[in-house]
């Protein structure tokens, strides 16, 4: 009776402590999943956020780092874990000590928030721009209730079914051009299930003998392929691309803000630019040098004509403005835009053609006391349309701008403010990007399914292939590999210097063409193993080797006993 009670009693206990081990195992995965999705999507984002707009170099080399830091961590993770959770421990029974393999990586986290929250000040802190998931779903419901509302026929359709939003947010969802990477994991999701229960079913009702090694093959030239995509795209949005000057080269474009037709002539090339009242010009490419060493222009106005002498910079674009109201003045800005402008914003600046100073707000953004034929410097703003606010002595005029794309460049002249409203003018510097992001989604598509092909075969295979003590030295291995590729990467794009982003693009094609040419025939030579097979082989020697060593032993033993 005792002996049942005993083991009712140690049954219960079990049971309880299993309870509460899976109780303690799901809130351990459930902190861990939320600790991840909070630190994962913000980590990255908040180091971009440390660079300014001018460090897009230093901003590239910090994300090579990072993403080469998370590949090293996951490497010494992997040798390190396994080796921890090898050692023995325990009060009462010596176990695997998985406390000591969870136990350090929790103090590594520790002392890493301790570092973090230790450099809190010197960090820049960008405020959070609100909810979009939020704010995506407000806007899909609005317009399908909206759509319910007005469906009858004497509404008109509109070109797209969240148009029907429009009334309340900006129609359709804009997508920003770094958010266009999370195309990456939403087809991985998709194409993981797809080529597992679709495509490798059918390679196999074909007789085609799909082995590991010819996936990873394939998944290397899926890879090459993303890579000629990505460069022809390239090549389109460079055939798109302002001209800017080189060195030695200066750029001057003309703004008549008259009331008359003007000429103005260059004695540096003896060019000839005739305008009509409030036009402007493209800009055209000068020698910096010649311009500076004549260094006289000439603006005509009907019969007067004003000789001025400018400074002009080397590898810069200038905007000269020109007027006859009340007298020819002229004046040379220099513009300050040598390349497009970053992260897809616009640069947007404003020039006073009123008689008197004024003020002007755009989107948040002030321009206070802004002098007659004088200009602000170019300010960055988001795609949209703008709500422009300007006011004079005597009245205060709103106008909405133009709805801008990505990065654009515009310079917007003040015509009258009155009771007649607010008169603007557009004079484009620099294009808005006519190429759309919808052209990376084919590359995004090769390199996933290239992924899926390459990274989940080579998992999977470095695995089967590997006995049961090398497995996570060949993982630690598989992730050592994706380390020294990164490592190669930084060095061939920093010694390249190539001029041009497309070469660069081929040259990695090339050199992943290289790659899978001498990985296709390392594989056709490679013989498969089956590691179960392997292991009882080593088994078997080594307990022939003991068998030898047991019987050298009583041998020993039985001689010393005869002598």
């Amino acid at each position: 009776m005792q002996a049942r009670v005993h083991t009712h009693t140690h049954t219960h206990l079990l049971l309880i402590c299993f309870y509460y081990c899976s109780a303690f195992s799901m809130i351990g995965l459930v902190l861990i999943a939320l600790g991840t999705g909070g630190i994962k999507p913000c980590v990255a984002a908040f180091g971009g956020d440390q660079f300014e707009d001018h460090q897009e170099k230093q901003r590239s080399t910090f994300f090579s780092i990072f993403y080469l830091s998370i590949n090293a961590g996951s490497l010494l993770s992997t040798i390190i874990t396994p080796m921890l959770r090898g050692v023995e421990c325990g009060i009462h029974v010596q176990q695997k000590c998985y406390p000591l393999a969870f136990g350090v990586p929790a103090i590594l986290m520790a002392i890493a928030l301790a570092v973090f929250i230790a450099g809190s000040t010197m960090y820049k802190k960008v405020e959070p721009q609100g909810n979009i998931m939020v704010q995506v779903a407000k806007c899909i419901t609005f317009a399908i209730g909206n759509r319910f509302r007005h469906r009858s026929k004497q509404f008109p359709k509109r070109e797209h079914w969240l148009d029907w939003a429009s009334e309340k947010y900006d129609g359709a969802i804009q997508i920003q051009p770094d958010q266009m990477q999370v195309v990456n994991p939403i087809l991985i999701v998709i194409m993981v299930p797809v080529v597992d229960a679709v495509i490798y079913p059918l390679i196999q009702k074909c007789r085609i003998n799909f082995t590991p090694l010819r996936k990873m093959t394939v998944g290397m030239l899926l890879a090459a392929l993303a890579f000629g995509a990505a460069a022809l795209v390239q090549v389109q949005i460079d055939e798109t691309l302002p001209v800017f000057p080189n060195e030695g080269e200066s750029q001057i474009k003309i703004i008549n803000l008259g009331n008359d037709s003007a000429t103005v002539y260059f004695y540096a090339n003896g060019m000839t630019v005739n305008l009509t009242s409030s036009t402007w010009t493209d800009y055209k490419t000068f020698e910096t040098a010649q311009l500076n060493n004549i260094n006289n222009i000439s603006i005509t106005y009907g019969n007067e004509t004003l000789n001025q002498v400018f400074v002009y910079a080397g590898k810069e674009r200038h905007t000269l403005e020109i007027t006859n109201r009340a007298r020819i003045q002229a004046e040379l800005l220099v513009d300050g835009l040598t390349e497009k402008p970053e992260q897809g914003d616009n640069k947007i600046r404003f020039i006073n053609n009123l008689d008197s100073p004024i003020n002007i707000t755009m989107d948040g953004t002030g321009f206070p006391d802004v002098l007659y034929f004088s200009a602000t410097n170019y300010s960055s703003f988001q795609r949209g349309q703008k709500e422009i606010t300007v006011k004079t002595n005597l009245y205060e005029c709103k106008s909405p701008s133009l709805p801008f794309g990505y990065g654009s460049a515009y310079t917007i002249i003040v015509d009258g403010c009155d009771s007649n409203g607010l008169q603007l003018r557009y004079v484009n510097d620099i294009h808005a990007n006519a190429v759309s992001m919808a052209w990376q989604i084919p590359q995004y598509f090769l390199i996933t399914c290239g992924e899926v092909v390459f990274s989940v075969t080579g998992l999977s295979f470095s695995y089967s292939q590997a006995p049961a003590n090398m497995k996570s030295v060949l993982q630690a291995g598989w992730l050592l590999t994706v380390a020294v590729g990164n490592i190669i990467v930084l060095i061939i794009a920093g010694a390249s210097k190539l001029s041009e982003q497309w070469v660069e693009y081929v040259l990695f094609a090339g050199l992943l063409i290289a790659v899978t040419i001498i990985f296709a025939i390392m594989a056709y030579f490679y013989t498969y193993v089956d590691p179960a097979e392997v292991e009882a082989q080593l088994v078997e020697e080594e307990n022939r080797k003991n068998g030898k060593k047991q019987q050298f032993y009583e041998n020993g033993s039985i001689s010393q006993t005869k002598m």
